[in-house]
């Protein structure tokens, strides 16, 4: 086992680790860190940033290669359907209306070295 698989002791460590990458290459990018991991009944949204006036909710997904399609082709219909849910309470839960926002797709494909692939608007 290599010295970088030994990093996470679990996957949620690691997926703790890649949200982490994508929220600091969003910051670059010039978007605003909101908040990380928020949870609710639905599941959990990942990333949640400011892109000016607009609320951009951040799913990231990694995959450690290009099987199947890798990271690009993580994001099924079914959380897709968890993430909306998801959405909708936080928007209720920090009584915020009238407030755009956005949906973005961030895939991480690559261990170690990173490929960061930052889809907007992605539904």
């Amino acid at each position: 086992m290599s010295w970088f698989k030994q990093l996470w002791q679990n996957s949620r460590e690691k997926g703790q680790y890649y949200e982490l990458q994508a929220q600091k290459y969003l910051v670059s990018q010039g978007l605003t860190a909101i908040e990380r991991n928020y949870y609710c009944p639905f599941g959990e949204l990942d990333v949640i940033m400011k892109d000016g006036n607009t609320l951009v909710f951040v799913e990231v997904k990694f995959r450690k290669n290009h099987a199947r399609g890798g990271a690009n082709y993580a994001l099924s219909i079914q959380k897709q359907a968890r993430l909306k849910r998801s959405i909708y309470h936080y928007l209720a839960a920090k009584n915020l209306t009238n407030q755009p926002l956005r949906i973005d797709y961030v895939a991480i494909t690559g261990e170690p070295s990173m490929h960061i692939n930052w889809l907007k608007n992605v539904f």
